[in-house]
C-alpha cells in the first residue's frame, strides 16, 4: 500500500483557507510523483566488441574484423516496478547485432537474445520468456581465465551448449550462504507438439576467493543436446586459477565428446591482466577426433567502460576433426582440411554504455 502525505485544512479563516488547502494538494500531488517516479525505472544498455583476427585454418593467413568475439555486441532495455515493499515486476528485451556490418545477429528476430517477464521478491526471481540458458550463465566467466570469449578460449571453442532458450520458465534463488541455484524448463514452441523442449539446472558456491560451479543441461528433439560443465576457480593474490570439465552428446552435426580446461589470470596492475590456458578434447564417438589448444590473451581497462583485449590461440585438430577458433558471436573459419591446425590472433575492444 502506498502511503501519502495528509494535510487538514480546517481553519477558521476561509480566507486563509483556500491558498493553504492549495498548496497542501499540490505538495501532496508532487510528493506522490516523486514517489512513483521512485518506484519504476527503465534503463538502455548496450555493448559494443569489435575485434580484427588473423587466422590461419591451415592454408595461409587470413584477416577479417569480427563483431562479438568476447562479449556479443547487443543493445536492450531493462526494468523494474515496485509493486509493493518487496517485490518487483521486472522486464529486459535484448538485441544482438554486429558492430561490423550493422545486421541483426539473427535475420527476422528482433530480440534474439532475451525477451523476458519477471517478479522478484526476498525468495528469489521468476522469469518467464526468451532467456540466457542457465548453463550459459556460468559458462561466461567463471570456468575459465578468458571469459568463455575471444579465439583464446579452448572452453569456448571446444565445447557445445545451448546459449539461448525459447518459452523458458526459470527461478533463480537468493544467495543463502554462498549458495545459489538455477533452474528453467522449457516450453515447445506452437506446432512442436505438446510437453518440454528442454530442461537446465545449475548450482554454485562461493566463499571469498573460492567458487565451484556445476550446471547441466537435456534438450529434446531431433537435435536434442545433452551437456554438462563443472568447474572450481580459487584466487591467490594477483592470480585466479581456473580448472573445468566438459561434456556433451547431441545437437547437429552429432557432438559426442568431453574435456577438460586449465587457465589462470594474473593482475599486472588494478588496470592491466595477462592469461595463459590449455584445453583437451577428448572423442567419445570412437573415432579419435580429439583436439587440443593452447592460448594467451591479455586485457586493459582504459576506463570503466572501455576495455582493450588481444588474444592469441594455436589449436591441434587430431585424426578427421574439424574444429576451430571462433568466438561469442563469431563463426571461426573452416579447417582447410580435416585434421588441418588452426593459429590466430586477435586484437579488440569493447565499450559499454
Amino acid at each position: 500500500m502506498r502511503l501519502i502525505p495528509s494535510f487538514s485544512c480546517r481553519t477558521p479563516n476561509r480566507a486563509r483557507k483556500r491558498p493553504v488547502c492549495a498548496a497542501a494538494v499540490l505538495l501532496t500531488l508532487g510528493t506522490g510523483a516523486q514517489y512513483a517516479h521512485a518506484q519504476s525505472s527503465v534503463a538502455l544498455y548496450g555493448v559494443i566488441d569489435t575485434s580484427i583476427e588473423v587466422t590461419n585454418p591451415g592454408s595461409s593467413w587470413t584477416p577479417r574484423m569480427d563483431s562479438g568475439a568476447y562479449r556479443g555486441s547487443r543493445v536492450g532495455l531493462r526494468g523494474s516496478e515496485q509493486i509493493s515493499a518487496d517485490t518487483k515486476i521486472l522486464f529486459d528485451i535484448e538485441n544482438g547485432f554486429s558492430s561490423a556490418d550493422g545486421t541483426l545477429a539473427t535475420a527476422g528476430t528482433l530480440f534474439n537474445r532475451q525477451a523476458w517477464i519477471g517478479v522478484g521478491a526476498p525468495w528469489g526471481e521468476l522469469r518467464m520468456g526468451r532467456q540466457y540458458s542457465p548453463i550459459y550463465i556460468p559458462f561466461k566467466g567463471q570456468l575459465d581465465a578468458f571469459g568463455a570469449g575471444t579465439i583464446a578460449s579452448g572452453l569456448n571453442n571446444l565445447s557445445k551448449i545451448t546459449p539461448y532458450t525459447d518459452n523458458g520458465l526459470t527461478y533463480l534463488s537468493p544467495n543463502f550462504h554462498g549458495f545459489t541455484t538455477t533452474l528453467m524448463v522449457a516450453m515447445r514452441d506452437s506446432g512442436d507438439g505438446n510437453g518440454l523442449s528442454g530442461n537446465y539446472e545449475t548450482f554454485a558456491y562461493r566463499n571469498g576467493p573460492f567458487r565451484v560451479s556445476y550446471a547441466h543441461q537435456q534438450t529434446h528433439g531431433d537435435t536434442g543436446l545433452r551437456a554438462n560443465l563443472g568447474g572450481v576457480s580459487y584466487r591467490i593474490g594477483k592470480t585466479t586459477a581456473f580448472v573445468s570439465y566438459f561434456n556433451g552428446d547431441g545437437g547437429s552435426p552429432r557432438y559426442h565428446d568431453d574435456g577438460m580446461s586449465v587457465s589462470a589470470r594474473y593482475a599486472i596492475s588494478t588496470r592491466f591482466r595477462a592469461s595463459l590456458g590449455y584445453t583437451y578434447m577428448r572423442d567419445r564417438s570412437g573415432a579419435d577426433n580429439n583436439a587440443d589448444q593452447f592460448s594467451a590473451a591479455c586485457e586493459y581497462d582504459v576506463s570503466p567502460k572501455l576495455m582493450l583485449y588481444a588474444s592469441a590461440a594455436m589449436l591441434r585438430n587430431h585424426g578427421d576433426a574439424e574444429f576451430t577458433l571462433r568466438g561469442v558471436n563469431v563463426t571461426g573459419l573452416t579447417p582447410a582440411y580435416p585434421g588441418a591446425p588452426v593459429r590466430g590472433v586477435q586484437l579488440g575492444m569493447i565499450d559499454r554504455f
